[in-house]
């Protein structure tokens, strides 16, 4: 008799999308793919070679493909602005739910999903932060949560993208929620991680120019950004990310502790080739971030079906995902606003005393 397999679907197929879908079809043995939604001609172009072949009913009606026969799990991959929606609607159709990050672009709507996701227990419901499936990130957790650097007390993480000349991230901005919330999301969520998932904010303060795309600025963006948040437990994390890095992608992390620090992927590599040419030595890093984490990706999609089917705990927190995009919207209203936000110890926002 063979093993039960998660029967599962992918929504939205664009170009995260269809690295999902892949992985479920290929590289989740215990999943098995059956069906797909997209509203795109040329995504549902793309699935008809890629995916129906191998028996995956693809639909361009969400609300229809939640009726799929013996459906179990839906995994998300949409426009960030539908994530809630959708995700609620799998919920309440008694399904599975592996949303991209992040929740929503709002606080309150994100709020929902946790509100839908407490009113069905049995369901796993997982934000995919893929950054806490990487092998290297899991090994510096392990350092940290063993005392190997002390108590860690300064966090700093960036996110840096290679420069996409299309200008692609301009028109994407006007549904992104802003660099800190697209970007620096994955940082700030391994800041609760490392630092305490319970860690209580603070103070928030952010800043940023348009170095290369000053079109962003009429979406309330930037290209490249800076923020400091301090936590009530004698912590402070400092995230910057960019997007016009020439080299490649450029993703790090660095935890300083009282005994020590651990840094991951400060000097990036694509391979262990290096030019030695008359000019110096050169190596080629990542091209994207799928380049970097595609093997967390994997490892997310498994980790994932296994708590649906052995009914384990998540390794993801859906609060903490909450927590961690009220953080990156803070940051995004001080980049805007200029000012410096403050909470008090219980985590209620507060005007700052004035001078």
């Amino acid at each position: 008799m063979a093993p039960r397999r998660l029967q599962i679907a992918c929504a939205g197929l664009g170009r995260m999308g269809a690295r999902h879908a892949l992985n479920l079809l290929n590289k989740t043995p215990r999943a098995q793919l059956v069906a797909a939604f997209t509203p795109e001609p040329s995504e549902i172009e793309w699935a008809r070679r890629e995916l129906e072949p191998s028996g995956v009913k693809l639909y361009t009606d969400y609300d229809e493909m939640l009726k799929h026969p013996g459906l179990e799990a839906v995994l998300i991959a949409t426009v960030t602005t539908a994530h809630a929606e959708e995700a609620i609607k799998a919920i309440e159709a008694d399904k599975h739910v592996l949303c991209e990050k992040p929740l929503s672009t709002n606080v309150d709507i994100a709020q929902s999903v946790v509100d839908a996701a407490s009113r069905k227990p049995h369901l796993k419901v997982m934000c995919g932060f893929s950054r806490r499936f990487d092998a290297s990130y899991r090994e510096a957790h392990d350092h940290v949560t063993s005392g190997a650097i002390g108590r860690p007390a300064v966090f700093r993480s960036q996110t840096c993208d290679r420069l996409d000349p299309s200008g692609f991230f301009v028109a994407y901005a006007e549904f992104s929620g802003g660099i800190f919330v697209d970007c620096n999301i994955h940082d700030i969520d391994l800041a609760l991680w490392f630092l305490g998932e319970d860690s209580v904010v603070k103070s928030v303060v952010a800043t940023g120019v348009c170095a290369v795309q000053p079109e962003l600025r009429k979406h309330k963006d930037v290209d490249n950004g800076v923020g400091i948040v301090e936590f009530w437990n004698g912590k402070i994390a400092y995230f910057f990310s960019s997007r016009m890095m020439a080299a490649g992608q450029h993703d790090m992390t660095e935890i300083v502790g009282t005994n020590g620090k651990l840094t991951v992927n400060a000097n990036p590599v694509d391979s262990l080739v290096e030019m030695h040419e008359t000019t110096g030595i050169r190596r080629t890093i990542p091209p994207d971030y799928w380049g970097r984490f595609q093997n967390a990706f994997v490892t997310e999609a498994n980790e994932f079906t296994a708590a649906c089917l052995d009914n384990t705990k998540l390794p993801v927190r859906l609060s903490s995902s909450v927590q961690a995009l009220r953080i990156g919207c803070a940051l995004q209203e001080s980049l805007n606003t200029g000012k410096k936000i403050y909470y008090d110890e219980v985590g209620r926002r507060i005007e700052a005393a004035k001078l």
